[in-house]
């Protein structure tokens, strides 16, 4: 785990080294390049299951045709069955006639694919057959699987898997390999009837050239097996029959017929299979199911060179592109760095998108309602105006001003826009809430949307180290307040109750009518105080300390709001150690005509 950690803190480290440039480029590039191996990976999905289908459909072509053939095949000798029991057995009367002459016609007609014709009595006695009429000895046709099935199932015709000729002796082909064609018939003699079976044994040559002359993709074959997965005919049937070689052939029985893929000793390739009608029998086509990539080096070189131009070329792209964003965002920065150098009259661009665009507006409205404002400070007097001064110079102190500028060039640099984007947005409304166009007494709705973009630059500052809540009451709407005393309680608030909090810090802001009085309470959760301390924070005796947080604020908002309105209204201070404290704030609730005339003809 270290080893990665410290991987992962190593690339962190770059990370923020990274210029906004390159961290587009990259990120742009990264994207790009997954997306293009996804289509890679896609296409060659796509062509592989193409190429398969391909080779599918070519070999149910194939097997279909092959079918066909042996169907047409396996028809012939059915009719020559049919033949032989409807026109010879059925109108023979073995009494007064015999089948030879007639079988022996048939047996002329089609000589090339039959071995013999020959008919057998109930008991396996042989009553007539062509052109071999010796039965072996040993032989007991009885006995054999063609007689046994015909005499089973009457009504069916039966093929048998090919063997060895073994019932008739045969000089010239001792070993002649067979088919049977049984079926049961019925025989008359002297006019009765008396069950026998027909025998028509096939040569297998015929069957073998129907087989032999099919060719299947990639180097594929055909075999052929009856409904239990005996073989019929393998082009490597000797090899199979010698133990030397195997085949899938109990496994192909059980497929239906389609296309089916399968793992046969190490090997993948697809399996076609095609029932030829009436017998039960399975064509089976085998064809190696071959991957496009060694069918194809050298389109496999083709698509890596063409993958590899496109992430080149996207990351070129990538690099353009991302230098035209960052570039308005870069001389943004370097304006930026300039005015903190504090060197004057210097011209922020506008440029790039909407977003940067509006920045660059922000931080130049910011600049300049700062310089306004510094020029404000100089130049106003009285005690009255250096009070109401003094509170905003601890609103709107270089301090704070910069490091909400500090944090703004963060956030440029680290691409957090729209961070920054809200941050400048709330720092120039305060100022523009601030200024109030030189009013004192302006609406609570600004007032308190003053403290709302105060605090959400202070938790953006903060990272969200605590949480603001900000609400009045409806009835406190069109009401009027003296402006500037929300912010530096709060500012108090953040320094002494959520500096050294944990992150569920809160601090609630609520006005509401209280009789004639407009109150606004101003509540944190944080460290509090001892009541002694907190009761001597409006003391004007108090020695006062400099620093943000000191109190400064809190003592000049209490008196602005006595020489304003009265000794019956100020700031209350409520605290107990680790309760937190509750600032109250007490006010007359002036309505837009009372504050008219207290400002005495000062247009809001």
């Amino acid at each position: 785990m270290s080893f990665f950690r410290r991987i992962a803190a190593q690339w962190a480290e770059r990370y923020r080294k990274m210029s906004i440039q390159m961290v587009l480029s990259l990120s742009f590039t990264a994207v790009a390049a997954v997306g293009i191996l996804l289509m890679g990976i896609s296409l060659i999905w796509r062509f592989s299951s193409a190429s398969e289908q391909m080779v599918a459909e070519n070999s149910q072509r194939v097997l279909a045709q092959a079918n066909l053939n042996l169907d047409s095949y396996l028809r012939r000798m059915m009719r020559i069955a049919d033949t032989v029991y409807y026109r010879v057995i059925k109108n023979t009367d073995l009494a007064e006639g015999s089948y030879t002459d007639a079988l022996g016609l048939l047996y002329e007609e089609n000589r090339d694919d039959l071995v013999s014709l020959a008919v057998f009595d109930g008991q396996g006695g042989l009553v007539s057959s062509v052109p071999l009429s010796f039965v072996k000895r040993e032989a007991d046709p009885s006995h054999s699987d063609w007689f046994q099935a015909a005499s089973r199932n009457m009504e069916n015709l039966h093929f048998s898997t090919p063997h060895v000729q073994n019932i008739f002796g045969d000089p010239d082909y001792p070993y002649r390999w067979v088919v049977s064609l049984s079926h049961y018939v019925q025989l008359t003699r002297d006019g009765v009837t008396e069950g026998g079976v027909l025998l028509v044994d096939m040569s297998f040559s015929g069957i073998e050239q129907v087989c032999r002359d099919v060719s299947l993709a990639n180097g594929g074959y055909l075999y052929l097996i009856d409904k239990d997965g005996e073989l019929i005919y393998h082009p490597r049937q000797q090899l199979i029959y010698a133990g030397l070689l195997e085949e899938n052939n109990l496994t192909a029985a059980g497929y239906r017929d389609g296309s089916h893929l399968e793992t046969f000793q190490g090997q993948s390739r697809q399996v076609t299979v095609k029932t030829v009608g009436y017998t039960g029998w399975k064509l089976v086509g085998v064809a190696p199911a071959a991957s496009w990539l060694t069918s194809s080096p050298s389109l496999f070189l083709f698509g890596l060179a063409l993958l590899l131009f496109a992430i080149f070329l996207m990351a070129f792209l990538n690099f353009l592109i991302s230098a035209r964003i960052a570039d308005p965002i870069r001389r943004l920065e370097q304006s930026i760095k300039e005015l903190e150098s504090g060197r004057e009259n210097v011209v922020i661009e506008e440029g790039g998108c909407y977003e940067v665009q509006h920045l660059s507006r922000s931080v130049r409205s910011m600049v300049s309602t700062m310089r306004h404002l510094m020029d404000d400070i100089i130049q106003q007097e009285g005690q009255k105006r250096r009070s109401e001064l003094e509170v905003l110079q601890s609103q709107i102190n270089p301090h704070f001003l910069y490091n909400t500028l500090d944090s703004v060039i963060w956030m440029v640099e680290s691409g957090q826009q729209a961070e920054a984007i809200q941050m400048v947005t709330s720092l120039a409304r305060l100022f523009r809430i601030s200024l109030s166009k030189g009013k004192s007494i302006i609406p609570l709705s600004d007032e308190l949307e003053h403290a709302r973009h105060y605090m959400n630059i202070q938790q953006i500052r903060y990272q969200n180290k605590f949480t603001t809540q900000i609400e009045a009451q409806p009835e406190t709407q069109g009401l009027y307040t003296l402006k500037l005393i929300v912010q530096p309680i709060l500012e108090n608030a953040i320094y002494h109750g959520m500096a050294s909090a944990e992150d569920d810090g809160h601090i609630r802001v609520a006005a509401y009518l209280e009789g004639k009085d407009l109150v606004i309470d101003v509540e944190d959760n944080g460290l509090g105080m001892r009541p002694e301390v907190a009761s001597s924070l409006l003391d004007p005796n108090r020695p006062q300390e400099r620093g943000s947080g000191s109190g400064i604020g809190v003592r000049n908002v209490h008196q602005r709001i006595r020489l304003t309105f009265g000794q019956s209204y100020g700031l209350t201070i409520l605290s107990e150690p680790d309760e937190g404290t509750l600032v109250r704030i007490r006010l007359p609730a002036f309505t837009r005509e009372e504050a008219l005339g207290r400002q005495q003809g000062e247009v809001l």
